[in-house]
């Protein structure tokens, strides 16, 4: 597999992609602190409202910058793809969205980002910056029921973004933007599957190999090992074994209502996402649980990978409401959805 990409130099993969994006959306995104890694929304900050940030490293778009935007995110740290961004970028981005009433880190369950967002919230602290963290661990794939803490974060983010930042425009406490994300990050269960590997472009060449007539359910959108490995199958069986796996981890039970996510990696077309959702329509519908909205699309990527994953929320009234409140981003849009 030989390393095709529209691009320049590797090494300017990155910020080449972010001057792109921040000259493509002036009106909705800004880089501060002279550092394009650094990136809020434009406009002025609302008083008295939490700021969220997050950050990650590149090669997941929309994920992590992605949901900067109106009604979610207030600004996002870029590290190099597959990387961690820096404690001293995660702290600008920090100070720049801080309108007084603190900041809530949200982002995913790895180690880098634990290190440098833990950091980055002491150095915040001196500054007199009051601030929370929060991280998503949604893969139940990577860990089990026993073990939720070391599980990773992947496409379930995208919901615990879309709560906490509609909370956070209603300019509720810190506390309480933190606890309904925290109510939503306990409530969403995801597992993926891939059928190619990806090439992060400082390296040249794909990260793991994989047969062309095999998959790996449970892989990890950096390519981490998954729970098996053998030949592809039909998308209704592969969609039963994840759903089932999925639906058993929370567990979720008739009469619940869910939010549905079904993401590509990458390179999987939206006709192949939707014989996937045509079967867990099917699977939701014999055990009793009912869809409130759905969500097909690229959300959390993992450069080119071939594959997808499912994401399941569960959904209360109020975490309800909240999932249903109108946002926009370059890369997100919503309505307000009935409710």
């Amino acid at each position: 597999m030989n390393m095709k990409k529209f691009m320049n130099k590797p090494e300017n993969f990155v910020d080449d992609m972010i001057e792109g994006i921040i000259a493509a959306h002036p009106d909705q995104l800004k880089f501060v602190e002279n550092d394009l890694r650094c990136i809020v929304k434009s406009g002025n900050k609302k008083d008295g409202k939490v700021g969220l940030a997050t950050g990650g490293g590149s090669g997941h778009l929309p994920l992590f910058l992605g949901y900067v935007g109106e009604g979610m995110l207030d600004g996002c740290s870029v590290g190099g793809v597959f990387q961690s961004p820096s404690a001293d970028q995660m702290l600008n981005v920090t100070k720049a969205i801080d309108a007084g009433a603190g900041v809530l880190y949200i982002y995913g369950n790895y180690g880098g980002d634990i290190l440098n967002f833990d950091m980055a919230a002491e150095m915040a602290e001196m500054e007199d910056i009051k601030v929370m963290s929060l991280v998503g661990a949604d893969d139940v794939a990577s860990a089990s029921k026993g073990e939720k803490h070391k599980r990773r974060g992947v496409a379930g983010i995208f919901f615990v973004y879309k709560i906490a930042g509609a909370k956070a425009d209603e300019l509720a406490p810190i506390e309480e933007v933190k606890r309904v994300a925290e109510k939503a990050a306990a409530s969403v269960r995801t597992m993926g599957v891939a059928l190619t590997p990806c090439i992060v472009p400082e390296v040249g060449k794909p990260g793991f190999s994989i047969g062309d007539d095999e998959m790996e359910i449970g892989m990890g959108i950096h390519g981490e090992p998954g729970i098996h490995r053998g030949k592809l199958q039909p998308a209704d069986d592969v969609v039963d074994t994840m759903m089932t796996a999925i639906l058993e981890d929370l567990p979720f039970q008739k009469e619940d209502e869910v939010a549905v996510l079904i993401n590509g990696l990458g390179a999987t077309p939206k006709e192949e996402m939707y014989i996937v959702y045509r079967r867990i329509n099917q699977i939701l519908k014999e055990n009793g649980i009912s869809a409130f909205h759905v969500y097909v699309g690229e959300f959390a990527t993992s450069m080119e990978m071939a594959g997808f994953s499912i994401s399941l929320l569960n959904l209360d009234d109020e975490l309800k409401k909240l999932l249903a409140r109108p946002a926009r981003s370059p890369f997100f849009e919503q309505v307000q959805l009935d409710v």
